[in-house]
């Protein structure tokens, strides 16, 4: 990305959600399965058989080979073709929290296994990336040398060193980023592959006691990321953040008492913000340290957490115009913070806007502002507008959303979507020549970057569609990442349940539990056992949820292929399968189901057993 060096100003924000119904006017879902699609194009390494975006091939292939480690895969973060390890993983903690928030309305619309794929391509990347302890590399490629030449990453020609943090050239708020990450991805890999979650977790204990331990700031050791992701807000926000998610991924009262014991010294409870993304984090912690509040779970530590709360809320008064210090705003009513990429911090601001509007509302409560009491849905049409905003409901009728609506930028500043497919021209594109030849034309993009979100107007409401606009014209992946959360909320409504529940990794007090029967049987008499247990259950105003894990074996002897699953009375979120049309099949990472080798997956509602059946496979 064409990156830039920011002040930052120190003042607060906070956001909400309530409506129980699906919004209307735009096509979320649509918006979301678009979103999604842009990290394909995104995608570095090895592409998978199952690539949507076809117009992109392998690139990057040598990744970390001058070092002695693989460092194939990942994220190009933006219109470059460098691999920048604080925002890619800032990325992937945003991907997840979506996910973990708002995962059962992206599986109604069939999203969720794309989602948790794009998670993965990040989380896979960073277990390679952090091939030791305390040894993390952050960067992939140089930014001044890329951006002196303007190539498809299939012809990348392009110093590709690798940078690294260790002890003696530390980075907490690169390590403390990461760790965020893979803990927050832990959890949307806890039920569908549980032996992934658990090695994600242990990544994120090992990177946090790293970032804690050795301590500065990552862009002192990695000094080529000065330029393009400089960390001014140091790494303070990084170690209290990656904490909130550790706690929220393993229930360790370990990083509750850092939150608690450190939240002062750390800013925590002192900074009041009105900005979020991937360089300042406090606003994201101090909606989580909220959260957990209003879950109970502070303890001896709430007089903390009260002052972790009421930052939060600063921003969300701020969002919302309602506060002692307000966000800026366009005359269309977009915030603007700053020309370079401002759509970064409206998808990020709308995020913690949407998540914590459904906090209060599963928490029954309301907050107060400087003009007085507000209720969550404030937050939630907040969060709201500004997504029609980027999709088209402005001044300009211009969607900033690449490929939705009738009028979207043509001339995106990015590298892939702006030269000609190598798959359909594979004569090489020179350093130089890119400029020259697919850089300087006035024409649309020869690739569309379906989904891409780009850095959006001016001030003013003012765009220029024109590819050396960098500043306007260049998406990152980390624009979107929010986004998916948000267009999933608002595409699929409320879904009627307590969203302070999903994180709770405790048991609560046992409620009678219904009777439970495997729906096929269990023996190896059959080729598939599918068998059902009650894992744990809960009472929410009066009624009874209950999570249910379910086995799927393979008694065949042989592989099995194309299997498809028919389920009945389910009436709740599923994770770990695929619905496709009627049927479930199977998930995403998985094409087939070894002899012997069983696959989980669960989903929870407040009845008896769901009615599972196999309706056809096959045997290689």
């Amino acid at each position: 990305m064409e990156k830039f060096v920011r002040l930052i100003s120190m003042a607060p924000l906070f956001l909400l959600l309530c409506s129980p119904l699906a919004l209307a006017g735009h096509d979320y879902s649509q918006a979301l399965s678009k979103s999604i699609l842009f990290f394909e194009a995104q995608r570095s390494g090895v592409l998978p058989h199952n690539q949507r975006v076809s117009w992109r091939s392998n690139s990057g292939l040598y990744d970390g080979k001058a070092s002695g480690v693989d460092l194939v895969g990942g994220y190009y973060d933006a219109g470059d073709n460098v691999k920048f390890g604080l925002p890619m993983a800032f990325t992937v903690t945003m991907m997840s929290w979506s996910i973990i928030e708002y995962g059962k309305q992206m599986a109604s619309s069939g999203e969720l296994g794309h989602a948790m794929e794009a998670v993965k391509w990040g989380t896979d990347y960073f277990i390679k990336a952090h091939p030791e302890p305390n040894v993390l590399y952050g960067e992939v490629g140089d930014g001044n040398s890329d951006h002196y030449c303007w190539q498809r990453p299939e012809d990348m020609t392009t110093d590709r060193r690798a940078y690294k943090i260790s002890p003696s050239n530390p980075g907490s708020d690169l390590a403390g980023e990461t760790a965020a990450a893979m803990a927050a991805a832990s959890i949307v890999f806890r039920r569908s592959n549980p032996a992934y979650s658990r090695e994600l977790l242990q990544h994120a204990y090992q990177l946090f006691d790293f970032a804690d331990k050795y301590r500065g700031k990552y862009d002192s050791s990695i000094t080529v990321a000065q330029k393009y992701y400089r960390s001014i807000s140091g790494y303070n926000d990084e170690l209290l953040w990656a904490a909130a998610w550790l706690y929220q991924a393993s229930n360790n009262e370990y990083y509750l008492n850092y939150l608690a014991n450190n939240g002062d010294s750390m800013g925590g409870t002192g900074w009041g913000m009105t900005e979020f993304g991937w360089d300042v984090k406090y606003s994201g912690v101090q909606t989580l340290v909220a959260k957990f509040l209003m879950q109970g779970k502070a303890g001896q530590h709430a007089a903390v957490f009260e002052k972790y709360s009421v930052k939060a809320e600063y921003f969300m008064c701020s969002c919302l115009g309602k506060g002692s210090r307000n966000v800026q705003k366009t005359p269309g009513g977009l915030i603007f913070r700053q020309r370079w990429n401002n759509m970064q911090f409206v998808t990020s601001a709308s995020f913690l806007a949407t998540v914590y509007s459904d906090y209060l509302t599963s928490a029954g409560k309301t907050f107060n502002c400087a003009s007085g009491n507000v209720a969550p849905s404030e937050l939630l049409s907040f969060a709201k507008s500004q997504v029609d905003y980027i999709l088209g409901d402005n001044p300009r009728a211009t969607s900033y959303m690449v490929g939705y609506g009738n009028n979207y930028p043509q001339q995106v500043h990015h590298r892939g979507s702006s030269i000609v497919s190598i798959k359909k021209d594979s004569s090489f594109v020179s350093c130089r020549g890119g400029y020259a030849t697919w850089f300087s034309r006035k024409a649309s993009d020869p690739n569309l970057l379906t989904g891409a979100v780009v850095g959006g107007p001016d001030a003013y409401d003012n765009f220029a569609d024109q590819r050396d606009n960098y500043e306007q014209t260049e998406p990152a992946t980390y624009n979107n990442a929010p986004l998916l959360g948000i267009l999933a909320r608002l595409g699929g409504g409320h879904g009627g349940y307590n969203q302070l529940l999903p994180v709770v990794t405790t048991q609560p007090k046992q409620a009678p539990q219904p009777k439970v029967t495997p729906v096929a049987p269990a023996s190896s008499s059959g080729p598939i056992a599918i068998a059902q247990k009650v894992t744990t259950s809960w009472v929410s105003k009066g009624v009874t949820y209950y999570r249910y894990s379910t086995t799927v074996t393979n008694n065949s002897g042989k592989t099995i292929k194309d299997l498809k699953l028919a389920i009945s009375k389910l009436y709740g979120p599923l994770w770990g399968l695929t619905k496709t049309g009627d049927s479930y099949v199977f998930p995403a990472w998985l094409n087939s189901l070894p002899a012997g080798k069983s696959l989980e997956f669960v989903y929870i509602h407040s009845a008896s057993a769901a009615n599972v059946l196999v309706s056809s496979y096959s045997l290689a």
